[in-house]
């Protein structure tokens, strides 16, 4: 089974966003923050996706596991803002 990647291609990959060296320290301060988080919800993902057998992989499976990417997603998002909140951010990040 094998599922298109090429959707990716759309957007601009990771390593070509240029930041100056204090956006740089920002992002990184921030993952730190939400890194056991998303560790744990992707651990969980991967434990939904080896409990299933190959012809649950998708459908149902895929939706949960969508709905757990969403949730990772979000609590990035609302890190950031939440730290902008603080102060923890100057300016446009």
């Amino acid at each position: 089974m094998e599922i298109s990647t090429s959707f990716f291609s759309a957007e601009a990959p990771v390593s070509d966003i240029v930041l100056t060296p204090e956006q740089e320290a920002e992002a990184q301060r921030l993952a730190a923050l939400v890194n056991q988080k998303i560790q744990e919800e992707t651990l969980q993902m991967f434990r939904l996706m080896v409990s299933k057998p190959d012809h649950q992989l998708l459908g149902a499976t895929e939706f949960q596991i969508r709905d757990r990417a969403h949730k990772v997603a979000a609590e990035v998002i609302q890190t950031a803002l939440n730290e902008r909140k603080k102060g923890g951010t100057k300016g446009r990040a």
